[in-house]
């Protein structure tokens, strides 16, 4: 950044009073406000009070001034008068300090403006380094959400995977041990709710996400159907499809004892 480019366009441009600005305070507002942006705050700060102060000053002493002359004129035809006296004093002595704050007030507007514009020319040096100190952190967070996506992908997936095992195991295992196999795994009221729902891996999951699920799941899994009922090709045994039944097998084993 050039900064004697910086301080010509700071020249060249009407800036308003900074520090009454609220959209310049918060150009601070992540970090707070650098030591070298605090130095020239104060300063114009104190032009400004200063020149409020004068301000303030003035009128009074207009108004003394004014009371000063009403005294004066309703005693002008008592020849000799203290008061009258006295008054022109306090008269002479006003329109010095009177003079003096005008002469002040002349100066200040462009103390202001000087002192303005320096603050100025450090804001703009804290904004062009605060962007690019920006831009670097929010490529390096965007790197890492980008990073943590694809592991919340690949680990919901695991995750999917793992519960359509569990449900197929479950399915599996009832056929065989029927309601026993409820105390044989010590398997408890939720977990039963959540290996027997159908609905358990569809909801919550919109259509995009199921699609990009069959792209992402294992072969084996999408060829036993799991990605749409999981229930439905464990409930299927043998080459004919047909559901297992353990009394059947005994028995069909019985017979075949028989003939031998």
């Amino acid at each position: 950044m050039d900064l004697e480019e910086v301080k010509r366009r700071v020249s060249d441009t009407k800036i308003p009073v900074l520090v009454l600005d609220q959209k310049w305070h918060r150009l601070f507002a992540l970090e707070g406000k650098p030591d070298e942006i605090k130095t020239s705050e104060v300063a114009l700060n104190e032009l400004l009070k200063e020149q409020g102060g004068l301000g303030n000053e003035l009128k009074e002493l207009k108004k003394v001034k004014k009371k000063l002359m009403a005294n004066i004129v309703d005693h002008v035809n008592e020849a000799g008068s203290t008061n009258v006296t006295k008054d022109a004093s306090m008269i002479d002595e006003t329109n010095r300090r009177i003079e003096e704050i005008e002469d002040r007030l002349l100066e200040l507007p462009k103390e202001i403006k000087n002192a303005n514009n320096q603050l100025m020319e450090r804001t703009v040096e804290f904004a062009y380094q605060r962007m690019r100190t920006n831009t670097d952190e929010i490529n390096e967070i965007s790197e890492w959400i980008k990073d943590i996506r694809v592991k919340l992908k690949k680990n919901i997936i695991r995750k999917q995977n793992r519960e359509i095992n569990n449900r197929e195991i479950y399915s599996y295992m009832h056929d065989i041990f029927g309601k026993d196999m409820v105390t044989l795994f010590d398997i408890t009221d939720d977990d039963q709710i959540v290996l027997t729902s159908k609905d358990s891996y569809m909801s919550g999951h919109s259509a995009e996400d199921n699609e990009n699920d069959k792209e992402d799941t294992p072969g084996e899994w999408r060829s036993k159907g799991a990605l749409g009922n999981p229930l439905s090709s464990v409930r299927k045994g043998g080459a004919a499809g047909e559901k297992m039944d353990p009394e059947k097998t005994g028995d069909n084993k019985a017979s075949s004892g028989k003939e031998g």
